[in-house]
C-alpha cells in the first residue's frame, strides 16, 4: 500500500493560492448567470429520478413540489446541479453539503444534549467547489422571500445578508488556530443571544428614530420573531422519542406498534403487496441489516444500542425531495414500554453532483452521506451509521428520528426575521465549509468588500426567475397529465 503524503503549506503559500484564484476567477464573475443553450429539460431531469423512486409516492412528491416555486425549489437540487456545472469556480473545493438550501438548516440535539443550529441533510454530501453550496443556500432565500411576498428590495436584502455572512465568517475562520475552526459550533444560548442583539438594535434604532415609520415597525416585528424563536426552543427540547412514540404509536395487548397512516406511514405488517415479502420474511431480514448498521458504529455506542430490542418498523415518507427513495422507521424498546427509541433509515443514492465532479470516494453512499455529514458537523448523531439493504445494490443510511429537531417556519418569517436567519445560515455554511476546506485560501478568495457578496445576490435572482419558470413547466406537466400528482399530503 502507498502511503499519501500529505501537504502542508505555509500561511502565505494558502493565501497567495486564494489570490490567484481570484485573479483567475475573480468573484465578480458569479454575476450574470444565464441557462446554457443546450440546458436540459427540467421535468425530463425530474421523470429521470422517478425512475429508481416507490411509484405509488411520486405522486406524493409532485403533489409536494407543487405547492410553490420555494417547495418546487427544494425537490430541484438534480435540476440545480445541472445548471451549477456550467457555473465559474475558483478551483477551491471543500466538503460539500450538496443541497444547502435553507430548510436544510436546523437544530437538534448534540450528544451532550444541547440544542446546535447546524446543516442537517447530507443527502447529495461530495466534495467539491464551494460555490456551489452557496449558490444553492444563497438562490433559496431568494426564493423564500419572493415566496413571502417580500418586496423586491427586501428580497435582494436577505439574499444578500447570507452571502454577506459566509464571507465575513471565512475570514474570521482563517484568522482561527486549527482546532479552534474544527470546535466552532453555534448553540441554542449562542443563537438566542445573537437574537436578543438583533432585537435590542431594532429597538435602539425605532427609539433614535422616536418609533416612527418602517424602524417602528421592523421593532415590533422582531420582538415578535423573537418570541416565535423562544416558544420553538421550547419546542424542540420536547420533540424525542417518547413523543414520538405518542403521536405514531398505539398499544396493543400490551405492545406498542406503529400506527397505520397511509401513504405516509405504511407499517411492515402491510407492506407485502409492495416488497413482495410477508412479516414473517420483513422480521429476520430487519434483523440481519440492525446487525450490520451496528456494526458501523463505534464500540461504545453500539455497545448502548444493543441494550434496545426492535419492537416495529414501517415506511415513512420524508421531506420533499427525498419522497419516493426508500425510507423506514423502526421502533425499539429498552428496559419497558416507557423507553423507546426511534431510529429512522434513509435510502442514500448517488449524489445528484457526481455526474458533473469527481465520484466519491466511498463505494457504498449510505457510507458517503455519514462521512461527509460527521466531517460538516459540529456534533452529529451518535446512531448515525450506515448499510446495505436486501437488494446490495440499495444504500442506506441510519440515525435517531426525532432528537430535539427543530426547523423554522419559513412562511411566517419577515424580513427583518428571515433576514437574522439568513445570517445565521451563512455563518454556519462557511463554519462547515473551513472545517473540510482551506479557510485561509477561500477567505483570500473571497477578499475584503462586497464583490462576491453582491455577485452571488446577482446570480441568486437570476436563478429564482428561472426557477419560477421551471416551476410553471412543472406545473403544466401536471395539469396535461405527463406527470402524476396528489396535493395535500
Amino acid at each position: 500500500m502507498t502511503a499519501t503524503k500529505i501537504e502542508h503549506p505555509g500561511m502565505d503559500e494558502r493565501r497567495a493560492r486564494g489570490r490567484k484564484a481570484s485573479e483567475q476567477t475573480p468573484p465578480s464573475s458569479h454575476s450574470g448567470w444565464r441557462p446554457a443553450a443546450d440546458r436540459p429539460n427540467p421535468v425530463a431531469l425530474l421523470e429521470a429520478q422517478n425512475v429508481t423512486r416507490e411509484p405509488d409516492l411520486v405522486p406524493v412528491r409532485h403533489g409536494r413540489m407543487m405547492v410553490s416555486p420555494f417547495t418546487f425549489y427544494r425537490g430541484a437540487a438534480k435540476i440545480m446541479a445541472a445548471d451549477l456545472k456550467d457555473t465559474p469556480v475558483a478551483g477551491l473545493d471543500t466538503q460539500l453539503c450538496g443541497d444547502a438550501h435553507l430548510l436544510n438548516f436546523g437544530a437538534f440535539a448534540s450528544p451532550e444534549r444541547r440544542l446546535m443550529f447546524d446543516l442537517n441533510d447530507f443527502d447529495e454530501t461530495l466534495p467539491g467547489p464551494f460555490e456551489f453550496d452557496v449558490k444553492r443556500m444563497a438562490a433559496s432565500f431568494t426564493i423564500a422571500a419572493r415566496n413571502n411576498g417580500f418586496s423586491k428590495a427586501d428580497a435582494r436584502a436577505v439574499t444578500l445578508a447570507s452571502a454577506t455572512a459566509y464571507r465575513e465568517a471565512m475570514a474570521g475562520f482563517a484568522d482561527m488556530r486549527t482546532m479552534d475552526v474544527w470546535y466552532a459550533h453555534l448553540d441554542e444560548d449562542e443563537f438566542m443571544a445573537a437574537a436578543r442583539t438583533a432585537v435590542a438594535e431594532k429597538e435602539k434604532l425605532a427609539k433614535a428614530k422616536k418609533v416612527k415609520g418602517a424602524a417602528g415597525t421592523d421593532a415590533k416585528l422582531a420582538q415578535k420573531a423573537l418570541k416565535r424563536a423562544e416558544k420553538a426552543r421550547e419546542k424542540a427540547h420536547t420533540r424525542d422519542s417518547l413523543q414520538a412514540l405518542s403521536k405514531l404509536g398505539e398499544l396493543v395487548d400490551g405492545r406498542y406498534r406503529i400506527v397505520s397512516q397511509p401513504p405516509i406511514v405504511v407499517p411492515a405488517r402491510e407492506l407485502a403487496s409492495t416488497y413482495g415479502m410477508s412479516p414473517d420474511e420483513v422480521v429476520p431480514m430487519l434483523h440481519d441489516r440492525f446487525r450490520a448498521y451496528r456494526a458501523t458504529l463505534q464500540d461504545d455506542r453500539r455497545h448502548l444500542l444493543e441494550q434496545f430490542e426492535i419492537i416495529d418498523m414501517a415506511r415513512k415518507v420524508v421531506g420533499v425531495g427525498s419522497v419516493g427513495t426508500r425510507a423506514f422507521i423502526i421502533l425499539l424498546q429498552g428496559r419497558d414500554t416507557g423507553d423507546p427509541l426511534f431510529l429512522q433509515i434513509k435510502e442514500a443514492t448517488a449524489s445528484v453532483l457526481e455526474e458533473y465532479l469527481p465520484k466519491s470516494r466511498y463505494r457504498q453512499h449510505g457510507e458517503r452521506v455519514v462521512q461527509g455529514q460527521r466531517m460538516m458537523q459540529a456534533a452529529s448523531d451518535i446512531y448515525l451509521g450506515w448499510t446495505e439493504g436486501r437488494d446490495i445494490n440499495r444504500h442506506f443510511y441510519w440515525r435517531q428520528l426525532r432528537d430535539m429537531k427543530g426547523s423554522v417556519l419559513v412562511e411566517m418569517l419577515t424580513p427583518v426575521a428571515l433576514t437574522f436567519y439568513a445570517r445565521t445560515c451563512g455563518w454556519t455554511l462557511a463554519r462547515a465549509h473551513a472545517r473540510a476546506g482551506d479557510p485561509v485560501a477561500i477567505a483570500a478568495y473571497l477578499g475584503d468588500d462586497d464583490t462576491f457578496d453582491r455577485s452571488i445576490t446577482d446570480f441568486s435572482e437570476r436563478y429564482a426567475d428561472q426557477n419560477e419558470q421551471d416551476f410553471e413547466e412543472f406545473v403544466t406537466a401536471v395539469r396535461s397529465g405527463r406527470l402524476e400528482a396528489i396535493e395535500g399530503l
